[in-house]
């Protein structure tokens, strides 16, 4: 038993051997939650207390948890970029294709694909042959 300076009960953490650490991380493997029973022959199976094997299981399934989020943000992060740099691919080969002076002789799907890209940026086309009434 160990005491701290004022005399009092202080508490060691418990050191667990290889093959106790290793039955336990084959276990949470298989499932991340122990039902009672489970626990119970767990730990007598590997000369642990019940109490042991529960915080070891919840400070596991906190440092799991800790690392799928932090995959997740990094994947995210990941697909973020992808998208941003196709997005501006994108818009740099439309903003190249729009300020090409338009052929007259040229395909109608292209003038109306610039000319409804026009039109969503807010603008409004005024037809020159559209006349006022006198």
């Amino acid at each position: 038993m160990v005491l701290d300076k004022d005399g009092k009960k202080k508490h060691s953490r418990p050191t667990f051997s290889g093959q106790q650490i290793f039955a336990l991380e084959k276990t949470f493997e298989q499932t991340k939650y122990l039902a009672g029973p489970e626990r119970a022959r767990l730990a007598y199976s590997l000369g642990m207390t019940e109490s042991q094997v529960k915080v070891w299981f919840q400070n596991r399934r906190t440092k799991w948890r800790k690392r799928h989020a932090a995959e997740m943000a990094s994947a995210k992060k990941k697909h973020d970029s992808e998208t941003e740099k196709l997005k501006e691919s994108s818009e740099n080969e439309d903003d190249d294709e729009y300020n090409k002076p338009l052929d007259p002789n040229s395909d109608d799907e292209k003038i109306t694909r610039l000319l409804k890209k026009h039109k969503s940026t807010n603008l409004s086309l005024v037809s020159p042959c559209s006349t006022s009434s006198d």
